[in-house]
């Protein structure tokens, strides 16, 4: 069935692209967070929306083309919103993010194009049981995650989180350290794990490994979720983690959960923040300082004075040459290792 359907990377953890499997349509009161299922595309929406597949790259569509995706739930402030669970009677949903995150649409910004519209062919299927994400979690013995974090926490998605984190991983395996990285919370996407792996990380990991399609999922199911995250960075016995927890923590992607489940092991903490006031209120609500605020908020000198003043905390913009060894300073002497 591999030239059939287009197979986006939600699908990446499963077998669906090797093995068989039957399409069975299944009432709508049966459906569940994760399963995977096929939509043919009634419009591509925009001509610059892409897919993205279980490898990574990105694909364009043609209109009438079916996909393999994993009904879940986005709520990003400043793209898009949807879920799974506001599918009518039609059945049509939409595309919610490039990785195949499929749900009806709720709101978009205004800035962003037609999203990709869909109607819903059925479950995928072996042995009469629907496929979900939870079916292909590889098991793995649950044990205490002790491994030192840089963690990168944002006041909003597309801060520049992605981008401090590869810099920040760079800086470590060039001074020879091994490194996990890992994005705990946010909409599934392959790109910002792949970017820490790009520039050198041993492992990279996200929550679409212990199968979920998006972090917006009960809250003591996914602690329990997270449990197997950690373990899983903790069976890479790597000198430190690189930790990105997606959009904002106070976006009901469970930030606040993963920050809580990780505090005794950060050792550092770089905020992307958008603006300085944002910064300052992501501080009040968490009680988190960060030891260095970069991002959109560092970008002019004014915008890391007032950092610097309202906050109390050094702005640096990482993406800086002239900032590198200051960064490297600081992450040293946060983390004891020599960069």
């Amino acid at each position: 069935m591999k030239n059939l359907f287009i197979y986006t990377s939600l699908t990446r953890i499963s077998d669906l692209e090797e093995k068989d499997f039957n399409v069975i349509l299944m009432p709508r009161d049966q459906w569940q967070t994760g399963d995977y299922v096929v939509c043919k595309i009634l419009d591509p929406g925009s001509s610059s929306l892409l897919l993205e597949l279980s490898n990574g790259r990105m694909r364009g569509v043609i209109g009438g083309e079916s996909i393999v995706g994993a009904l879940g739930e986005r709520y990003a402030t400043l793209e898009a919103t949807g879920t799974w669970r506001k599918v009518g009677e039609d059945l049509k949903m939409n595309v919610l993010t490039g990785a195949g995150l499929l749900g009806k649409l709720t709101s978009k910004s205004a800035f962003m194009p037609n999203m990709m519209e869909l109607e819903y062919i059925g479950h995928t299927h072996r042995n009469d049981k629907a496929l979900n994400m939870q079916d292909f979690v590889k098991p793995s013995l649950n044990i205490p995650f002790t491994t030192p974090v840089v963690l990168f926490v944002g006041t909003s998605m597309s801060a520049g989180k992605t981008t401090s984190a590869r810099i920040v991983t760079n800086l470590f395996k060039a001074a020879g350290h091994k490194v996990v990285g890992a994005k705990l919370t946010g909409a599934g996407r392959y790109k910002d794990i792949l970017a820490i792996k790009d520039v050198g990380a041993d492992a990279v990991m996200d929550f679409v490994d212990v199968g979920l399609p998006s972090s917006i999922y009960p809250k003591d199911a996914f602690k329990n979720k997270l449990q197997q995250l950690l373990s899983k960075m903790e069976h890479q016995m790597a000198d430190v983690a690189i930790v990105e927890i997606g959009a904002s923590p106070l976006e009901p992607y469970n930030g606040d959960i993963a920050i809580d489940a990780i505090r005794e092991q950060i050792k550092c903490i770089i905020l992307a923040a958008s603006d300085p006031y944002a910064d300052y209120g992501l501080m009040k609500a968490f009680d988190l300082k960060p030891d260095i605020v970069t991002g959109i908020a560092s970008n002019t000198m004014a915008g890391k004075e007032m950092v610097e003043k309202l906050c109390k905390v050094k702005a640096l913009n990482n993406i800086d040459a002239s900032t590198t060894e200051e960064l490297k300073s600081i992450l040293s002497e946060k983390t004891g290792f020599a960069l």
